[in-house]
């Protein structure tokens, strides 16, 4: 059997199209394609009936897709557990961080890990989604969370502190008073963040207001609150060094979210892991004034 070939049956399998497939497995659609014909010819059975809607499992599918699921967790859990037993301080590290962070204070925090650390290679993965350590999508997970998930081991940095920001350009055109804020236009998260302690505290305490946008980013609302459409609430971290940018009260959201420093359990002994969310631990608590606001 094309051992390899499995992970593309497991691929279209749990996505359900080759596009989504081919995404997952960072290749082509015609290589996705290529590779189902080529195992379904070489195993003389029919996995995946094509349908308008997408690729369906046969039953001979199914039986496959769950076998090759058990034999990719086997192998992930293995992959992890000879990387726990690295000592190089060399290599590459893959983090994960959210668009916030890597837009205030993580460029000058890797910049200083890079001159201690040369050997070791930093892959930052930009991204609002926590992703799934356990499966290897990254080594280090850098994210501000209520609650990370109980798999993940790691840091509690500092909570997180929020204020209220406009720029001068949206002031000036404004008579309403600052802190009239039923009278100013807001820019909002959308339902993407509607879960967030932010996304919470707006729907409770401000459920009326005159919405000027919403974003699926808090990176996105600082720009547009940098451009004068209105008022923005933001981590202090992001409002406090974003030129441009007033703020213009501490509005009171609980600062029950925090920052973390995470990895997987099997990771935590890798010397760069270990070396990172050291660094990165120590590097963040000497900033702990701004991310608490104080």
């Amino acid at each position: 059997m094309d051992w390899d070939g499995l992970r593309y049956v497991l691929a279209v399998g749990s996505e359900g199209t080759l596009a989504g497939a081919a995404r997952a497995l960072g290749v082509n659609h015609t290589t996705v394609l290529r590779r189902i014909a080529a195992f379904e010819d070489d195993a003389g059975v029919r996995l995946f009936e094509r349908l308008p809607s997408g690729y369906v499992p046969t039953e001979a599918g199914e039986a496959l897709i769950d076998a090759a699921r058990q034999i990719d967790t086997t192998v992930t859990g293995l992959e992890r557990r000879l990387a726990g037993q690295d000592l190089r301080l060399s290599g590459t590290l893959r983090v994960t961080t959210a668009d916030t962070l890597m837009a205030s204070l993580l460029p000058d925090m890797l910049n200083e890990f890079g001159a201690a650390h040369p050997g070791i290679v930093i892959e930052v993965g930009v991204s609002n989604v926590m992703l799934n350590l356990t499966k290897r999508d990254a080594d280090v997970a850098i994210r501000t969370a209520v609650d990370p998930p109980q798999t993940l081991v790691g840091r509690r940095i500092a909570a997180i502190a929020f204020g209220i920001y406009a720029s001068r350009t949206y002031l000036d055109r404004t008579p309403a008073p600052r802190k009239s804020w039923g009278r100013h236009a807001w820019l909002l998260p959308d339902d993407s963040l509607s879960g967030t302690v932010v996304g919470r505290w707006l729907r409770r305490e401000l459920p009326d207001v005159a919405v000027a946008a919403r974003a699926d980013s808090l990176l996105a609302l600082r720009d547009l609150a940098v451009a004068g459409l209105g008022l923005a609430a933001l981590p202090r971290y992001l409002g406090d060094l974003s030129s441009g940018l007033m703020r213009l009260a501490d509005p009171g959201i609980p600062t029950s979210s925090a920052l973390w420093v995470l990895t997987h359990e099997d990771l935590r002994r890798t010397a760069r892991v270990r070396a990172f969310t050291d660094f990165m631990a120590q590097a963040f608590t000497r900033r702990r004034g701004l991310l608490e606001g104080k």
